[in-house]
């Protein structure tokens, strides 16, 4: 298995993660078996390793609640909404003023044209 999350997460080391990180949905595949899905109750650290607590994973016979993560592993934090709103609307402003140019421009041709050809003097 090899999971490299998903369009709505952006990949981060484990040792980037920090206090602000903390409540943010998080996934990650912890070894070659298991992909985990949770929200971050909690980080500590060492030099080489990030100590995670998640909440909504535990409790069942084969979930952790707890991983150790070197300090270079990926992990998966979603994207933050209003940060990829607003990335998209501005990408929609861009899209939106290209084409209103574009029709300025063939609206301006389109005057000239008919404009040079009416005017007989």
């Amino acid at each position: 298995m090899n999971y490299s999350g998903s369009q709505y997460e952006k990949a981060v080391t484990a040792g980037d993660l920090d206090r602000s990180h903390v409540g943010q949905t998080v996934s990650f595949q912890p070894n070659d078996f298991t992909v985990v899905f949770g929200r971050i109750a909690g980080i500590a650290r060492t030099d080489a390793q990030v100590y995670l607590t998640l909440d909504g994973v535990g409790g069942g016979t084969h979930l952790k609640d707890e991983y150790d993560l070197p300090v270079a592993h990926e992990v998966y934090v979603q994207l933050d909404p209003l940060s990829t709103a607003g990335k998209t609307i501005s990408d929609a402003e861009r899209v939106i003023k290209e084409k209103l140019d574009e029709i300025k421009k063939n609206l301006l041709d389109r005057e000239q044209k008919s404009g040079s050809g009416t005017n007989t003097e």
